[in-house]
């Protein structure tokens, strides 16, 4: 239908009719009817263009509508990537900064254990892997008294640690296969976490730093020895040579074969055969020889101990080591130790081929070889030791001069050994050993040669000193 047939009146042509017939009243009907239907349709198609109006608004309303939001979505859409992009930057710099912390305790020497408040293990370093060969797989997750139960660390000292949010701190100390004892500092370490309660356990070798301390304190003895040592050999030199030289003039005064103790005997009127007689019947000579003996070596311990303070002037040579200790074996089987016959005993040398020669003082090292050999003998004796043997080695390595003195003796408990070398330490009994002859032999491998000193013992294993000199 057009706009111009939906304007203009529909008019029917209807025969006429008489008034009042119902035929005039059909077609008014119709007419009315017809004019409705014009005015309703009229109505719906105003109506109708108002709605398409409407509906062109607000779909175009709802256009832009849907514009802002696609606008705002892609905004928000792009605001997520970003986001998404920051939080894939955070965990990877995240990874990194965790594979590098974990880098970082990896290297360190120091054991690095991570337990919970009940002791379970978080954290494993390599050291614990190659110290307590655990892997880290295998350790994590496990309870640490479990894991490692001779650990001196308790599940009460980590709490405690960990309640009282202070490091906490002991010295363990471990024996080795070969007697020698290794040292460590265990310390833990509370986490400071408002969300997780913890603990670090760092532990670390400070076998070194104890053996520095220990030869600090050697030193500083050694230093207070010295002058001490000087003030004693200074008191004791002045009587002791008043004696030494009253016993030579006893005997001197005493021997009969000297004509001036003749004449004046025969000045007296006294038989000095008789007097001769009489002195070796009661053995005087004999005396006097003891007192001499003594004295001679009471002025060997304080020349000894002035050497010992003292850089006194001493000569050093090219000395063929090997000859050195032949020559100190063989005095050494001439000098008879008190109450014994040395039954059964053997020295048994083994020298390497082509010994170099050393620069020292062939009677300084002499008597260090002596002290040896003596203190080994009376291990030997004193404790009836079957088949009791020395060995004597020396080789080169490592561009030094090495000699060994062994023997299968009762050996010596970890306590011992490390005050051996300290002056006046001694086990004899009294009376049978000053304690200076291990310390003096110290001072004269270690500050006259520069070289080292040490020994390898045990209790039921022997003894072996080894003595390095520089080449």
């Amino acid at each position: 239908m057009t706009p111009n047939t939906a304007t203009e009146p529909l008019v029917t042509t209807l025969p006429a009719s008489e008034p009042g017939s119902w035929m005039g009243m059909l077609v008014i009907f119709l007419l009315i009817l017809q004019t409705v239907l014009i005015i309703g349709l009229q109505r719906s198609r105003l109506s109708n263009k108002r709605a398409r109006k409407a509906l062109k608004e607000s779909q175009k309303a709802l256009e832009e509508k849907i514009q802002d939001r696609t606008k705002s979505l892609h905004r928000i859409n792009d605001l997520l990537i970003d986001e998404v992009a920051r939080h894939e930057q955070t965990g990877r710099q995240l990874r990194e900064t965790k594979l590098y912390l974990q880098s970082m305790i990896n290297s360190m020497p120091s054991i690095i254990i991570g337990v919970t408040l009940e002791g379970e293990v978080t954290h494993w370093n390599a050291a614990a892997e190659n110290t307590f060969e655990i892997f880290s797989n295998e350790a994590l997750g496990r309870n640490i008294t479990e894991l490692l139960p001779l650990f001196p660390v308790t599940i009460n000292v980590i709490r405690g640690s960990i309640r009282g949010g202070e490091p906490y701190s002991i010295q363990h100390t471990q024996h080795q296969e070969d007697e020698k004892k290794r040292y460590f500092e265990i310390t833990i370490y509370p986490l400071i976490s408002s969300s997780e309660q913890g603990a670090v356990i760092r532990v670390d070798d400070v076998t070194m730093k104890v053996t520095i301390e220990n030869l600090m304190i050697q030193n500083e003895k050694m230093y207070s020895l010295g002058e001490v040592a000087a003030g004693i050999a200074h008191e004791i030199n002045n009587p002791l040579s008043v004696i030494l030289q009253n016993v030579q003039n006893i005997v001197r005064r005493t021997d009969s074969h000297f004509g001036t103790n003749r004449a004046r005997a025969n000045e007296l009127g006294i038989d000095v055969e008789n007097i001769d007689r009489y002195l070796k019947a009661r053995e005087i000579p004999g005396m006097l020889d003891s007192i001499r003996e003594a004295g001679e070596r009471s002025a060997t311990i304080v020349r000894n101990m002035l050497e010992f303070s003292h850089n006194s002037q001493r000569k050093t040579s090219l000395i063929d080591v090997k000859h050195l200790i032949e020559q100190t074996i063989a005095l050494s089987r001439s000098i008879q130790l008190k109450n014994s016959e040395e039954k059964g005993l053997q020295v048994i040398t083994e020298f390497s081929d082509s010994l170099p020669v050393i620069s020292a003082s062939a009677p300084e090292l002499q008597q260090v070889l002596l002290n040896l050999l003596r203190n080994a003998k009376q291990a030997l004796q004193s404790n009836n030791i079957e088949n009791p043997s020395i060995w004597v080695r020396t080789y080169a390595q490592d561009n030094q001069l090495v000699i060994e003195v062994q023997d299968n003796g009762p050996g010596m408990t970890d306590t011992i050994r490390q005050h051996i070398f300290e002056p006046f330490f001694t086990t004899k009994d009294v009376g049978s050993g000053t304690g200076l002859g291990l310390s003096v032999s110290y001072f004269i491998i270690t500050e006259r040669h520069q070289g080292t000193i040490d020994v390898k013992t045990a209790p039921g294993k022997g003894s072996n000193f080894i003595i390095k000199l520089p080449i």
